[in-house]
């Protein structure tokens, strides 16, 4: 990926164009419609089992001997299907004809889509919405190009100032699902930040993992993805048992009582358990552990929040990321003015734990932290 400069001009990234992937310029942009994105998810939910795109290597093994393939097959199709970036099952040229035609007539199909809808924000960030109802959200940054993916449509841990939780759950993605936003070029990391509780969706998440950081899938190192979770317990001990990237846990208040007020899931799962379970995780293997923090003015920003913060992550190799509040319609709260924010972050870091001030991104689009939701129908191209 090329980063172009330009005199008093923001940087900008001009990705190169490839046959298989779909590029980060501007995609045709299709005149929206709820009835044809009701079609098209109808489409989706009748073909998702006979996807290719989302399956892992045991799978595709299992589907080899079910064709009366050889099992090297499996990683040929593996190699087409991540690596490659083949969208019809024709191009898989090194498997036989008589399989190839096999797969096809049985229902089976690559099963990627492209995105319906795209915004850009004024800051080069760009929401893409895919079929059905899945929003995530491209963050371009110097030499940097994050993608910000969604693990499933709404979500219903219940967040008071997210409009995803807002919207509840309408269902969970498949692997497939997930990685089809990640189909584009130059992009260095990967965060699970989008819609949806990653933790609440494990399998298909974890496998989604599996095909991103192995050898015979897309070959990341865990070191460029962050997941994000409010924390729910059961979910977090087998991640943590069988995933190497990046953690963050949604804190934002660091009182029991008052965490519970604006999430609910603090009365299932409270961040003192969440909390302890990650002080007994090993972090010496490269993995590392942030706590997301929006700022509320008069809810979690006095000394006391700051001192509770401090005790309560004592001894946990982590750094906060403070995050300003968007504004979210019928909500009346607000984040403290910058000069408030930056003496509260001073004041974290006079305690020990490294803390910064995430930049907002994507705000003019919706696509900024807490944004995200298909709830509301998005405006015609």
């Amino acid at each position: 990926m090329k980063v172009l400069r330009q005199p008093g001009a923001k940087t900008r990234v001009k990705p190169t164009r490839s046959a298989n992937m779909y590029p980060l310029a501007p995609c045709k942009r299709l005149k929206f419609s709820w009835q044809r994105l009701y079609v098209v998810a109808k489409i989706n939910k009748v073909l998702r089992t006979k996807n290719l795109y989302g399956k892992n290597l045991e799978e595709l093994r299992a589907l080899a001997s079910e064709m009366s393939m050889p099992r090297f097959a499996a990683g040929q199709m593996a190699a087409w299907l991540y690596k490659k970036g083949a969208t019809e099952i024709a191009q898989m040229t090194d498997l036989s004809l008589a399989a190839r035609e096999k797969l096809a007539a049985t229902g089976y199909e690559i099963g990627v889509t492209k995105p319906l809808h795209e915004e850009i924000s004024q800051d080069g960030t760009r929401k893409y919405l895919f079929a059905p109802n899945i929003e995530s959200a491209y963050i371009p940054d110097g030499d940097r190009a994050t993608m910000c993916v969604s693990s499933q449509v709404g979500c219903r841990m219940g967040g008071a100032f997210c409009m995803t939780g807002r919207q509840g759950l309408a269902r969970s993605l498949s692997a497939g699902e997930i990685l089809n936003q990640l189909r584009f070029e130059g992009l260095t990391n990967v965060v699970y930040m989008g819609m949806g509780e990653p933790l609440d969706n494990l399998d298909e998440v974890l496998k989604s993992l599996e095909i991103l950081t192995s050898d015979w899938g897309f070959g990341w190192s865990p070191s460029r993805i962050t997941l994000s979770t409010i924390g729910v317990i059961p979910a977090l001990e087998e991640f943590l048992r069988r995933s190497k990237v990046h953690l963050a846990v949604s804190l934002h208040n660091p009182f029991s009582e008052e965490r519970a007020a604006i999430m609910p899931v603090e009365k299932a799962w409270p961040i003192a358990e969440v909390v302890s379970l990650l002080k007994r995780h090993s972090w010496d293997k490269g993995q590392r552990i942030s706590f997301e923090y929006i700022l509320f003015r008069g809810l979690n920003d006095t000394p006391a929040h700051i001192r509770e913060l401090a005790r309560l992550l004592n001894g946990l190799p982590a750094r906060i990321n403070l995050i300003r509040f968007h504004d979210i319609p019928g909500l009346q709260w607000v984040s403290p003015p910058p000069s408030e924010m930056v003496k509260f972050r001073d004041a974290l870091t006079a305690k020990g734990i490294i803390t910064t001030i995430r930049t907002s991104r994507g705000e003019d689009i919706k696509a900024a932290c807490g944004l995200l939701s298909t709830l509301e129908p998005r405006p015609k191209a």
